[in-house]
């Protein structure tokens, strides 16, 4: 408990941000108390992964608690935050107040459907765990009504895959889908064949991964193509409802469509009255800092920093692991903050079982090497040598076998008591 003796620090979110924020604090001459919604620390880059059976939710999760159980001077809260006062410098949840000299705002963000937030419905968003089970819920239980419809026209637009958005996540989870669709669940159900499912991966640019080089790009859609995934570029949904999605010139009839299109930040950003981008990101300074508030840091998805650059740092996990650890160096530093600088490590997208890209810099690579490179970073990244242990089994298995181990169907109130 905060002695009040000390500088208070509170961290809202427990995610990279957060808890980087949190364990470069730990025991050091401030009180920190960490609050967040759940009490456990995501993996999300893993998420698609749980989404599509491949892993259990507990591989990619760790409780805060047992993160953080050896800093002395930081307690965690479960709690929902549900009112920032800036001037008096509380923070609010439902049962009690939280008085602060440092604030750390690293609440993360939830996907964006552009103001037609009624398609969230027919088009679940990946997010959280909650997001994942229902996705994995979804798909498996899409077979068995398949199955069920054989020689039906309800057929086709159950075994339509459709992910809309072709960034890193729609990638990801589209090729996870082609595997586990065509590889893994084909030989449970001999009466359905190869040629009745269609996955489609919709992109309103001109290429997918467009962050990427454009070489890397082009080489990612061949990839998803020899899996038997359509790749739409330069195309636009215009409705989503529940027999499938609208594009200008076509519908697709489908079941089955996820949404990795866009995000926006928390909500939690609106109560700082603080100015904000389109996608809701608190527009910060160069010490991540609100106007008017230097003891209010903005960090990770919730955060718009642009200082120095040609563009705004991008919302992956990186930026909010560096972001909080630099944020509590400052908070440690005083009146001699220092402003941030970051450093791109590059990035990675895994396009299945051995296939991945990577672009370092000038480094830019694909293929096995590429896939091995995306796996040893998300090992090494994750929390826990339980975790790494399991997450690494899992992997060689699937690579040997094509069998994930994570493809019980369970009804929600079993997920919720044992996922």
């Amino acid at each position: 408990m905060p002695t009040g003796q000390r500088k208070h620090v509170v961290i809202i979110g427990g995610g990279f941000g957060g808890l980087n924020a949190a364990k470069a604090l730990t025991n050091t001459s401030v009180d920190v108390t960490l609050i967040d919604r759940t009490n456990h620390h995501l993996f999300q880059p893993l998420l698609y992964q749980v989404a599509t059976a491949a892993l259990s939710p507990g591989d990619i999760a760790q409780p805060i608690r047992a993160v953080l159980k050896r800093a002395r001077n930081v307690r965690v809260v479960m709690d929902e935050v549900v009112g920032i006062d800036v001037d008096r410098r509380i923070v609010s949840t439902p049962n009690a107040s939280f008085a602060y000299d440092h604030l750390i705002l690293a609440a993360g963000s939830r996907h964006s459907y552009f103001g037609r937030d009624n398609w969230e419905v027919h088009a679940p968003g990946l997010k959280d765990l909650n997001d994942a089970l229902h996705i994995r819920r979804q798909l498996l239980l899409t077979f068995e009504k398949a199955e069920a419809a054989i020689g039906t026209p309800e057929l086709h637009q159950l075994l339509t895959f459709v992910v809309v958005g072709g960034g890193p996540t729609g990638v990801e989870l589209a090729g996870a889908i082609a595997e586990i669709a065509l590889r893994t669940m084909l030989p449970d159900f001999p009466r359905l064949h190869r040629k009745q499912i269609r996955i489609v991966l919709i992109e309103g640019q001109d290429r997918i991964l467009s962050s990427f080089d454009p070489k890397l790009s082009r080489k990612a859609t061949r990839a998803l193509t020899r899996m038997g995934v359509e790749v739409l570029t330069s195309t636009r949904v215009e409705n989503i409802s529940e027999d499938g999605v609208q594009l200008s010139n076509l519908f697709l009839h489908s079941s089955n469509v996820i949404w990795a299109a866009g995000n926006s930040a928390s909500p939690l950003v609106k109560m700082l009255n603080t100015p904000m981008d389109k996608g809701g990101r608190a527009i910060v300074d160069e010490f991540c800092a609100i106007p008017d508030h230097p003891e209010v840091t903005v960090i990770g998805d919730a955060a718009h920093f642009s200082h120095g650059l040609t563009s705004p740092l991008q919302a992956v996990a990186q930026t909010a692991m560096q972001m909080g650890k630099f944020v509590s160096k400052n908070i440690l530093r005083g009146d001699v903050a220092k402003p941030f600088r970051f450093s791109d490590y590059g990035s990675m997208a895994t396009i299945g079982r051995i296939r991945a890209i990577t672009e370092i810099h000038w480094l830019k690579y694909s293929g096995v090497i590429a896939w091995i490179s995306w796996a040893g970073l998300h090992i090494v990244m994750l929390m826990g040598f339980r975790n790494r242990l399991k997450v690494l089994i899992e992997w060689i298995w699937y690579y040997i076998s094509f069998q994930p181990g994570a493809r019980l169907l369970m009804s929600r109130d079993q997920e919720k008591q044992h996922p």
